[in-house]
């Protein structure tokens, strides 16, 4: 098996090239069954790696020698162990209902075989980003799915707020990669080596807290924050609503934006000897689940609610890894990915549905008229609302319980924005299935059920966001972590440094019985409010409350970062134009060409063509010389 390893990410390659070349020679038909085939098979590949990663352990593959830069040695390899396997099958698997869904949401689309080439691509860099076995290869991945977001985001370029919108995600992603590349040059100046298997040996010997370990988490944090979407470059993610639905999905739910936490954790021996960081890290998921979850509140368009959703999410997962859930942090990454495809997917579906219509109020009454639409997305949105016995109860669970172990103050606040998770996720739900059908005659008309490719999706993706959360199932449940013991080698080293976070078994009833509670409490009081006395959101016309209208324009955060740093930046780059650019250089430049021409005008009036003239200015120049000469003004 080792050796058809390199099969995995190369298909999807294949499928890129494929439909790349032959996007205007090949049928939508051939080009959806090439570019979903290829992703599909790396999805039985990927299955095989993960079996005898199972029974044989991690999986170390040599190409070929790529960098030998003095004694910076960088190869070719790819690393296949319990993280990247369980990666590699998120990627491909989800990947895949992805690819199928898009063959009946894009079918009408005139650039379907340059979507299907995109997203093939998308997931040739997203497989190189997890099998890496160094930083290098990793780095390629990174910028790789970066590259592939502003394609697909900016995909309907045409509409103007779409390019922007896709130059926005690819110019903050850009910010955070700095610090991520600047991480990767101090790894290589403090350990001489980019190789996992070289850099992590000599992490665990070092003292808890030392210098040179924080600087280099701090930096690789700063990627993270970037392409994981948290505090303060966060603002790139709801704007990538822009691109077709099934970007949003495979954006914000199994790949790019998880990319973040699956670098903090492939790194978690560098993090568990930085406690500075590490606090630095919950600190920051945290807030930005809160504040993210504060602004899904209020949100209307159905695609920004789930966006905010995934950065509120994703602020969970940093939570758990800056206190120390690793394999809690990266159970939330896999059961995330369920719900939340299925999420986006059934919003696609809503959106197909009603022509094209993403905002909540035209919506309503849909839970008769598109009923597998309403039945997956219902168990999408228990499952992230934390509610037993589905997916995101163990998961969100298992990272509250580390932070109650960390920090009383950490746990309250992430108890408190699950409840808002439960609460704008049913909002959601209340908005746009229950009650009376809100928009035109013509669109009432138009509502119908998705085709069986993009329904079929839906289905599976709601039975692993039922039984996904099994592989996580705590002792105090009866079960045995399954997922904890397979990812017990990854994490062995941090382990045996970090405190041990274990509760009571009462305690750990307590807190189960809290969250629930609160989810339940959130999820009854959206019911009243959205169903039982028909409240609707505002229109954009009509004045809202102050903190409503905070948390509507998303606490003018766009705004406040275009008045601090976009509009001075722009003075600047005036001032340096017209005054240092024209003036200046350009000025020098121009001026010294003036000069010479000027010059040159004035000099060539002595050229006449008259003897005489030259006779007479020839006669000057003796006697001129002869006076010099008498009057002792140089030596002759």
């Amino acid at each position: 098996m080792n050796q058809l390893i390199w099969l995995i990410p190369i298909l999807p390659l294949a499928g890129f090239i494929i439909n790349g070349l032959g996007r205007n020679s090949l049928s939508k038909g051939a080009i959806g069954f090439i570019g979903s085939l290829l992703v599909l098979t790396s999805f039985v590949l990927s299955i095989a790696v993960f079996f005898q990663v199972k029974s044989t352990g991690a999986i170390n593959v040599a190409y070929f020698d790529w960098i030998n830069a003095g004694p910076v040695h960088v190869p070719f390899a790819f690393l296949v162990d319990q993280l990247s396997s369980i990666m590699l099958l998120i990627i491909t698997g989800v990947g895949f209902l992805i690819h199928l869904y898009s063959i009946g949401y894009m079918h009408d689309d005139n650039g379907f075989g340059k979507f299907f080439a995109y997203l093939n691509l998308f997931v040739f860099f997203m497989l190189l980003l997890v099998l890496g076995s160094n930083y290098v290869i990793m780095f390629i991945g990174w910028e790789g799915v970066g590259l592939c977001s502003y394609l697909l985001i900016g995909f309907w370029y045409t509409n103007p707020n779409y390019a922007d919108a896709a130059k926005k995600a690819f110019i903050m992603n850009r910010i955070g990669d700095l610090g991520f590349l600047m991480g990767v040059f101090l790894i290589i100046y403090a350990f001489g080596s980019v190789e996992f298997k070289t850099i992590f040996p000599k992490v665990a010997l070092m003292k808890s807290g030392a210098a040179p370990l924080t600087a280099i988490t701090l930096l690789l944090f700063v990627g993270a924050i970037g392409k994981s979407a948290q505090l303060p470059l966060f603002t790139w993610l709801p704007d990538a609503m822009a691109g077709p639905t099934p970007v949003s999905a495979l954006i914000h739910a199994a790949t790019m934006v998880t990319a973040g936490v699956y670098m903090i954790a492939r790194s978690n021996i560098m993090y568990s000897l930085a406690p500075d960081t590490m606090e630095v890290v919950a600190i920051v998921g945290l807030a930005t689940a809160l504040f993210a979850a504060l602004i899904a509140l209020t949100q209307t368009d159905i695609k920004k609610v789930l966006a905010y959703s995934t950065v509120s999410q994703l602020g969970y997962m940093f939570l758990g890894l800056g206190v120390g859930a690793y394999t809690g942090a990266f159970f939330h990454v896999l059961t995330h990915a369920f719900f939340k495809a299925l999420l986006f997917l059934g919003a696609g579906s809503v959106i197909h549905a009603m022509g094209g219509e993403q905002d909540m109020r035209k919506m309503g009454g849909l839970k008769g008229k598109i009923k597998i639409t309403f039945g997956t997305m219902l168990i999408g949105t228990i499952a992230i609302s934390g509610i037993p016995p589905f997916s995101g109860f163990f998961s969100k669970d298992e990272i509250l319980a580390h932070a109650y172990a960390h920090s009383t103050t950490f746990y309250v606040i992430g108890v408190f924005t699950a409840m808002l998770t439960s609460f704008y996720m049913f909002r959601m739900m209340y908005l746009t299935f229950w009650g009376k059908f809100r928009g035109t005659h013509e669109q009432e008309h138009h509502v119908h059920e998705s085709p069986a490719s993009m329904t079929i999706p839906l289905v599976v993706l709601a039975i692993l966001s039922i039984v996904g959360g099994l592989i996580g199932v705590p002792e105090v449940l009866g079960g045995h972590h399954e997922l904890a013991h397979y990812l017990a080698p990854v994490f062995k080293d941090s382990a045996a440094v970090l405190p041990s976070a274990e509760l009571s078994s009462s305690t750990e009833w307590i807190l189960m019985g809290v969250s629930v509670t609160v989810a339940l409490i959130a999820l009854v009081y959206a019911y009243i409010k959205y169903v039982q006395n028909g409240s609707l959101p505002v229109a954009d016309t009509e004045e809202r409350p102050a903190l409503t209208s905070l948390s509507y324009h998303k606490f003018y955060v766009d705004e406040l970062y275009d008045f601090l740093i976009r509009k001075p930046l722009d003075f600047l780059s005036t001032f340096f134009y017209n005054v240092i650019d024209k003036m200046g250089i350009d000025g020098l430049v121009n001026g010294l060409g003036k000069g010479t021409i000027e010059t040159s005008k004035g000099l060539r009036l002595l050229q006449t063509g008259n003897v005489g003239f030259y006779i007479f200015v020839m006669v000057l120049g003796i006697i001129a010389v002869l006076l010099y000469s008498v009057f002792g003004l140089t030596k002759v």
